[in-house]
């Protein structure tokens, strides 16, 4: 059972850092056009996935909050945003496009595992024309920037309603 005491600590060592974009207005807005390019030719659910996927892996409860919010909103199933955590063994969940895309987040995402193996790229390449392709890469990059943004200045979750950003 959680003390009063407990909550109380717990909020200090988690309170919101810094207001980012406030202080660095020309970087967000830059950010904002950044990823809205970034989306262009992807499905959006897709992209969704790819955006939950990589702020799992970074720890990243606000964009977990933001994206959750956006794919329930675009149309995704509560099952499959559930299971994203566990992809390797819920992959009939997934298509085998979508899974060359989380598999392809993954390996982008964590580079502390070396560089991104030919086979996940190769098997990426195989679902996406170059263009898309080229497109998912940029969507990646832009939700791990995101994602260090949140998770350096403690963006705090629960207060996003879908529509709010750029």
């Amino acid at each position: 059972m959680t003390t009063a005491e407990e909550t109380v600590e717990y909020a200090a060592e988690h309170a919101p850092r810094l207001e980012w974009a406030k202080h660095a207005p020309e970087v967000y807005k830059a950010m904002i056009r950044l990823d809205a390019a970034a989306r262009r030719g992807l499905d959006p659910k897709l992209g969704e996935l790819v955006k939950i996927r990589a702020s799992q892996l970074n720890h990243c409860a606000f964009c977990l909050d933001m994206h959750t919010k956006d794919a329930l909103a675009a149309g995704e199933t509560v099952e499959r945003i559930v299971q994203l955590g566990a992809w390797e063994e819920s992959r009939h969940f997934y298509t085998e496009k979508e899974l060359a895309a989380i598999e392809l987040t993954e390996a982008v995402t964590v580079l502390t595992d070396g560089f991104v193996p030919d086979e996940v790229y190769e098997r990426a390449a195989e679902h996406f024309e170059e263009a898309e392709l080229a497109q998912l890469i940029a969507a990646i990059t832009v939700i791990n920037a995101w994602n260090r943004f949140g998770v350096t200045c403690r963006l705090a979750p629960g207060h996003y309603q879908p529509g709010q950003h750029g």
